[in-house]
């Protein structure tokens, strides 16, 4: 290779090992435009695949004649290293393939070959020569599945938030109620503790005035004091008998809650109840179709890999790279062990070498050039459809997987659900019995009660008749006395407690306002990224036709919008890009037209336009800093040059392979590489 001393001195440098037609070469070049110029066959499309393996991509081919293969990028200090070798062909394995490794400069490569490797079979300039799906290519790097599962986790969470910050509203609004039955509850408590102070008042100067012996006294005061206790206990039990009837009721609501749950997901649709309830062999047939499907994925990408070496190799014999020589030189030896006449044999051997353009160097038949890429063209088909197949295949997996797990978690909300329930209905059942128990206890208590108010009206005399009330009635004030205290403490507790949430409300609404700007960015992310897409095609298209001049043509540009589609049972809205060409009349007259209808070249224009909106609304540039060009003999030359120039605004490092005489139109100031 020849390269000037500045390049030498460049930052970035290549060394390429058996690739496509190379056997080996090294380049050095600093930031700005690199020009590859020479003729075809002089292994320019290989440099540039070597450049794409080293920066990550996984379209390189090995030479034909080679084992393996190496490329090595150097950039600033960092060093960049890819691999190739291939494959031994067993009768176990199959067909030899190609197999990487070393660390290239990007780990994932997806949007580089769609928006920086722009070579010939880029995908971005081909889908607008075919017409096909625009807004799919754009958005094929982002993983909208991920997105949306982010977007569901964050509104799952919000619900929640949601209902946090209800109840809260819910307490906020009972806190008045509280703190004005708690002021009444002190009041009624005051009261009553006034009351029983003058009733024991009353009871001491009753008793002084009472002329018993001290032994009758004491034994009336013992059963009264018994009393007393007997009726505190029958109230509490009477208390705890109420608890557990509003626990009971509480418990039976969950319980419908929870049946409500259930019968509301056993009303689904069908389909989903089947999934529900259906046995564990609905799990095992998923796994089925997955295991058949990844091992789709696998057999595809093996033949993938043989397409690519196949492609490659024939690309580099088409263009006549230097690994054409050893096919031809194969062909030579062949004929002259085979033949049974030395000269029919050698003059064949020198046709095939003398006419490499219009031979089949699998066969050595004479064939059109034009047959060859004929061929190579429904190869690539195929390589385009076994990717497309791939690519499906992946989506079904990524269903199935997502619905094996809708269906586990389904059941694993069923089960806790059915979990619930059965722990509910045996505390249910543990409470009803305790009620009953206290039931019978409360009556015991109350037989207790009378029995000793008997006792008491028996030991009583007419003098004793006062006291007795007395006594009857501090007990009462005493118990009252003591209710209204517990229910003012359980007051005081609840109030305690609804203050302490009322203090996070302020963290929880910061929170959920975090999520909401989430949300907000992660719905809009996708429709930022389409109406970027749109914004730089339409804009850099506007630039580029002004700058290239293409007569009649007034307009060519990109729109969105949005359309119903079924997804399954559903309708969804999607969004598609719609190309408009506008072109004008000799009269100046404007009308709309097809791609199709744009020459080779303006269709080539437009590819690479749309290849560098992809390139900068996926924010590329910041990433990648390599855009690469070939193939673009049907531009021409002043054209090629304005182009380049417009490409190199954006791109740290641009390398162009051109024919001689279009490398002559760009500027001087390029850096030149004639030799590989």
């Amino acid at each position: 290779m020849s390269s000037t001393k500045s390049e030498i001195e460049g930052n970035v440098r290549l060394t390429v090992e058996n690739i496509g037609g190379i056997d080996h070469t090294d380049l050095a070049f600093s930031p700005g435009v690199t020009v590859l110029a020479g003729r075809n066959a002089t292994n320019r499309t290989s440099l540039l695949q070597a450049l794409m393996a080293a920066l990550g991509s996984e379209h390189v081919s090995l030479k034909g004649d080679a084992e393996d293969g190496r490329v090595e990028l150097e950039i600033g200090d960092d060093t960049y290293t890819r691999t190739l070798d291939r494959t031994t062909e067993t009768a176990s394995s199959g067909p030899a393939s190609i197999s990487t490794g070393g660390e290239p400069y990007a780990e994932d490569a997806e949007l580089a070959d769609l928006f920086a490797f722009l070579l010939e079979t880029n995908e971005a300039r081909r889908a607008v020569a075919r017409s096909e799906n625009l807004r799919e290519l754009i958005m094929r790097p982002v993983d909208t599945d991920a997105l949306q599962a982010e977007i569901d986790r964050l509104e799952s969470e919000k619900r929640d938030l949601d209902g946090e910050i209800d109840q809260l509203d819910s307490l906020t609004d009972r806190l008045p109620e509280l703190e004005g039955k708690r002021t009444d509850l002190d009041d009624r408590i005051a009261e009553q503790r006034e009351t029983l102070d003058a009733t024991e008042a009353d009871l001491e100067d009753a008793d002084r005035d009472v002329k018993e012996t001290r032994e009758e006294k004491a034994e009336l005061e013992d059963e009264l004091d018994d009393l007393g206790s007997a009726r505190s206990a029958v109230e509490e039990t009477r208390l705890d008998i109420e608890s557990e009837r509003k626990s009971i009721a509480a418990l039976r609501e969950e319980r419908d809650d929870l049946e409500g749950d259930l019968n509301t997901s056993e009303d689904k649709d069908e389909e989903e109840e089947e999934e529900l309830s259906s046995p564990a062999a609905d799990i095992d047939e998923i796994e089925t179709e997955l295991a058949e499907r990844r091992d789709r994925v696998q057999a595809l990408e093996t033949t993938i890999n043989e397409l690519q070496t196949i492609i490659g190799f024939n690309e580099d014999m088409a263009e006549g790279e230097s690994a054409s020589s050893a096919v031809l030189d194969a062909l030579r030896d062949g004929g002259e062990e085979t033949g049974t006449d030395g000269d029919r044999a050698g003059g064949l051997t020198d046709q095939l070498v003398a006419d490499s353009e219009t031979v089949c160097w699998t066969c050595g038949s004479e064939v059109e050039q034009e047959r060859i890429e004929a061929t190579l063209d429904r190869l690539r088909e195929v390589r385009a459809d076994q990717f497309e197949q791939r690519r499906s295949l992946r989506e079904e997996i990524d269903d199935l997987e997502t619905r094996k797990s809708e269906i586990e978690s389904r059941r694993r909300e069923r089960e806790r659900h059915e979990r619930e329930l059965r722990t509910i209905e045996a505390e249910i059942d543990d409470r009803q019995a305790r009620l009953e128990d206290l039931q019978g206890e409360r009556e015991d208590l109350e037989a207790d009660v009378e029995a000793l108010e008997s006792e008491v009206e028996t030991l009583q005399g007419e003098e004793y008749s006062e006291l007795l009330d007395l006594h009857k009635q501090a007990n009462q004030l005493e118990f009252e006395l003591g209710r209204l205290q517990r229910e003012r403490d359980d007051t005081e507790a609840e109030i305690e407690r609804i203050e302490t949430c009322l203090a996070e409300r302020e963290a929880l609404e910061a929170r959920r306002a975090e999520i909401q700007e989430e949300l907000t960015d992660l719905r809009g992310r996708i429709e930022r990224l389409e109406k970027g897409a749109i914004t730089e095609f339409n804009e850099h298209m506007e630039t580029v036709l002004e700058l290239l001049d293409y007569a009649n043509i007034e307009r060519i540009w990109l729109e969105r919008r949005e359309r119903e589609v079924r997804e399954g049972r559903r309708k969804v809205t999607e969004s598609v890009f719609d190309l408009h060409v506008i072109r004008s009349t000799d009269s100046g007259a404007t009308y709309e037209d097809t791609i199709a209808h744009l020459s080779e070249s303006e269709r080539e224009v437009t590819g690479l336009v749309f290849a560098l909106a992809g390139y900068l609304a996926h924010e590329l540039h910041e990433s990648m800093p390599f855009v690469l060009l070939d193939s673009l003999e049907t531009i021409d030359a002043e054209r090629i040059a304005a182009l380049v120039e417009h490409f190199g605004e954006y791109a740290e490092y641009v390398v162009v392979a051109l024919l001689p005489e279009d490398a002559a139109a760009l500027s001087g100031d390029y850096q030149r590489v004639t030799e590989i």
